[in-house]
């Protein structure tokens, strides 16, 4: 699969200043729902970019397919680079902040639940940053919404396990029941913080759950490259790459889950 334009579409993202109360509610709870972020043109275009990604590297019953790979010049290429996207974690965060990782966030038919965990349970970070997660299809605990407990990140990164399913992804020792389904229309978006406890359900539908993941961290935030021990700056030494690709080469990258 290849590009079909050499110039990146318009900025799917709508212009958004959020309120004082909105940036509370954020701190306060680690999380924000963000309706209609996505410009209604945007929507279907996206999906069904994605959706093309997914049958080159195969979708089957998976709790999450992943990669984070995307192609140049493409829709979702204009929304990883979204000045607009970039601007609404800027608010979000306090501070001028920068991507950190882009992924796909498709849940197969029949695929099963995604534990709870935390990103920063992953490659750890010692500052704020957020997925800013924009749902692509409706999304109900019938499909394998996210779910979502408030106020979790207070508690800061937590101790974690193997998830038990055979990967490497992580999970909470102990299940929480206090969480929150988040529904959600296609265009919303969900902004959560990294130390926020997360999960999904399964999907029990008939089609794929769809949905794009986009991180960003603030400026000042460093990463523990565990190779070295070292704290390094995020924004001089990021531990991936971050540009578009002119095809889709691998099968599935591992990210920092849901």
């Amino acid at each position: 699969m290849s590009p079909t334009k050499t110039t990146v579409p318009i900025d799917p993202v709508k212009p958004l200043t959020l309120a004082p109360g909105e940036i509370q509610f954020f701190q306060k709870y680690g999380f924000l729902v963000i309706p209609g972020l996505l410009a209604d043109n945007a929507v279907t275009p996206l999906h069904d970019e994605v959706m093309e990604v997914m049958q080159l590297i195969g979708l089957a019953m998976d709790k999450l397919k992943q990669t984070t790979e995307y192609l140049a010049g493409r829709r979702v290429d204009a929304l990883v680079n979204s000045p607009r996207l970039r601007q609404v974690a800027t608010q979000l965060l306090g501070g001028p902040s920068s991507l950190y990782l882009p992924f796909t966030a498709v849940k197969g038919t029949g695929g099963g639940r995604f534990h709870f965990h935390q990103d920063n349970q992953y490659t750890r970070l010692d500052g704020p940053a957020l997925n800013l997660w924009t749902a692509l299809t409706p999304m109900s605990p019938e499909n394998g919404c996210l779910q979502i407990v408030p106020g979790s990140h207070l508690n800061g990164t937590l101790d974690s396990i193997e998830s038990g399913d055979g990967d490497e992804h992580r999970k909470v020792p102990m299940e929480p029941d206090d969480f929150l389904p988040v529904r959600l229309r296609p265009g919303d978006c969900v902004a959560f913080t990294r130390l926020t406890v997360h999960g999904s359900g399964p999907n029990l539908l008939p089609i794929p759950r769809v949905a794009y993941a986009v991180q960003f961290h603030r400026d000042d935030v460093n990463w523990l490259d565990r190779k070295t021990g070292q704290w390094k700056s995020l924004k001089q030494f990021p531990p991936r790459s971050l540009t578009p690709v002119q095809s889709i080469r691998t099968p599935t990258n591992k990210t920092d889950g849901h």
